[in-house]
């Protein structure tokens, strides 16, 4: 786990990739960084710190108004083995030395998006969200977990969940699509996609929640805020929107060697950044928005030949884009 020190005026957003994530405790003095900032190349501003180690697969973060750190782990194992670990960490730094001596475990299961909210830890799951109070005085919650929503599709692939609130009861998670471009079969050479993509339906958007109504479904209780995404668990509410950081299609050359090199798709699907209103449509499957180009291309499970984009014109254009496959996993905003 690392700390990440803003070290100049610099204002803005940061997205952070992998299981790192920029951390701001307003309020405490700044530690120390690692004279070699952890082993992290960082931009010119910022140095690191090595706070913690040893969690297991950390996936997610919130800091609570004094500094206490909540982190989310996800499960090892699975798919016929195992599975270990899971659940979620509370840290706190009791000497003030700026690492987190205090490591105080909760909760259960696979977990990658974690929040604080009224009173409340919230733990994102594959299938459920689920939420424990937090008692004055104490540095993790007590008393059972209750389930805020439950059911979400079980698919294995993208079902990394991330959570936001927008400050008036609503909760937003993502429910990432179990396919790469929507071919049936998945990921097979020159198949062409379904269309309409009967995946859009329980799948590739965002879902909006009543965060203290216990129980609620996608079909009872949940609205679809927007649709036309792969997956993307980094999502954050800023300035009456939610932002949204997703993680574009691969195997362009794999399943269209004719078209598509591996060059290609190493540098052309970005990872755009969107800013989401109620009824947002971002494209996914048909169209990705291509990096060197900077603007959206049909995917060549619907036709596409690596330069038209004319299907593509009616859906939500990207406020950013990031490089190809950096996956990012949060966002933060701040001044």
């Amino acid at each position: 786990m690392m700390f990440l020190s803003k070290q100049s005026g610099m204002a803005g957003l940061t997205a952070a990739f992998g299981v790192l994530a920029l951390v701001l405790v307003q309020g405490q003095a700044k530690p120390m960084c690692d004279p070699d900032n952890g082993g992290l190349k960082l931009p010119t501003g910022f140095c690191a710190l090595v706070v913690a180690d040893g969690l297991g697969p950390a996936r997610h973060m919130a800091v609570a108004p004094n500094g206490d750190l909540y982190v989310a782990l996800q499960t090892s194992g699975g798919r016929g083995q195992p599975q270990t670990g899971g659940g979620a960490v509370a840290l706190r730094d009791a000497n003030g030395d700026g690492r987190f001596e205090v490591k105080e475990p909760f909760g259960t299961g696979s977990t990658t998006g974690i929040a604080l909210r009224n009173g409340y830890v919230y733990l994102a799951h594959p299938q459920t969200i689920d939420r424990m109070r937090m008692t004055a005085g104490t540095l993790k919650p007590t008393g059972a977990a209750e389930t805020i929503v439950t059911g979400l599709p079980n698919d294995r692939q993208h079902e990394d969940k991330g959570i936001a609130f927008d400050g008036n009861g609503s909760l937003y998670i993502n429910v990432g699509a179990p396919s790469n471009a929507c071919q049936n079969p998945d990921r097979r050479p020159g198949v062409k996609g379904q269309d309409p993509c009967p995946l859009l339906e329980k799948h590739a958007g965002i879902w909006k929640f009543d965060e203290n109504k216990p129980g609620q479904t996608q079909e009872a209780g949940g609205t679809r805020f927007a649709t036309g995404l792969r997956q993307m668990p980094a999502i954050t509410w800023h300035d009456g929107a939610l932002y949204i950081a997703m993680h574009n299609r691969d195997q362009l050359d794999t399943f269209w060697p004719n078209t598509f090199t591996a060059k290609d798709n190493a540098e052309r699907p970005a990872e755009p950044l969107y800013r989401a209103v109620q009824g947002s449509d971002f494209g996914w499957p048909y169209c990705f928005y291509d990096y060197p180009m900077k603007r959206f291309v049909t995917n060549p499970e619907y036709g596409g030949d690596g330069k038209d984009g004319a299907r593509c014109a009616k859906f939500t254009q990207p406020v950013a884009v990031f490089p190809a496959h950096w996956a990012p996993v949060d966002i933060k905003f701040y001044t």
